[in-house]
């Protein structure tokens, strides 16, 4: 059944008004009164089994059937902190990171950035990488739409290290302490872990200063394995791990 997203303010009593997926839904999925569709409200993540009660010029009006108990999303938040690729393979990270139930996606400008962005476009991709974001959630049945935050630093990233449990920088050149090291640490910390952040390097890879900076600040420097994996499956790889080993399946 589909799945639209709403706010407080849309919900009145026991009705819901729909405004910015109308054309979706009388347009594209051609609904007409009477049929059904769930809709979560973004702010509570509540999601409701709803029936179209009247179709207007610009607005839908729903009916509250009742309340479904979903379970969605994982006790474990991920954090992708993605060094900018090409623009079709961000959009493929987002897509299949947020399916994989990742909590937010935050851009990072590093040195061996093939894409270069002014202050201008980098607003405009922020928004269409929001909209995909939305696509997806919808897509796999979220609770919520995770946020696509502004493309921030290295910088940035070695001062908010403190507030994870773990930040993880997957490293093609790191021989000696594994993802599997890691997770194996983070299991002794008796179900306190709650929230990871996961740095992943762009087409060129990380500069080694990067390395550096982000070891001296805190972040474990892992490898993944034998092969060397293209940026858009690293996320793919290891958020899949980590929601097996820490998330939807413990």
């Amino acid at each position: 059944m589909p799945k639209f997203f709403v706010n407080n303010e849309n919900i009145i009593k026991n009705k819901i008004i729909i405004k910015k997926d109308y054309n979706h839904i009388k347009n594209v999925l051609r609904k007409q009164i009477g049929d059904n569709i769930q809709i979560c409200n973004e702010d509570d993540s509540k999601t409701y089994n709803c029936k179209i009660s009247n179709i207007r010029e610009d607005t839908i009006e729903c009916d509250i059937k009742n309340e479904i108990l979903t379970n969605t999303e994982s006790s474990l938040k991920v954090t992708i902190f993605q060094g900018l690729p090409k623009s079709e393979k961000m959009e493929t990270v987002i897509q299949k990171s947020i399916e994989l139930g990742i909590y937010e996606i935050t851009p990072v400008e590093m040195k061996n950035s093939v894409v270069k962005l002014n202050e201008k476009d980098k607003q405009k991709k922020i928004q269409r990488w929001q909209k995909i974001a939305e696509v997806a959630a919808k897509q796999c049945g979220r609770n919520i739409i995770p946020k696509i935050n502004n493309i921030c630093s290295i910088e940035d990233i070695c001062e908010k290290i403190d507030s994870y449990n773990s930040v993880i920088v997957a490293y093609e050149n790191e021989e000696n302490y594994s993802i599997k090291d890691e997770i194996e640490k983070l299991k002794r910390q008796n179900n306190k872990v709650k929230d990871i952040a996961v740095v992943i390097g762009p087409e060129g890879g990380f500069d080694i200063k990067e390395i550096d900076n982000l070891k001296k600040a805190g972040a474990n420097i892992v490898t993944l394995g034998k092969r060397i994996l293209r940026t858009e499956t690293v996320s793919i790889a290891i958020t899949s791990i980590l929601m097996y080993e820490l998330g939807d399946f413990n």
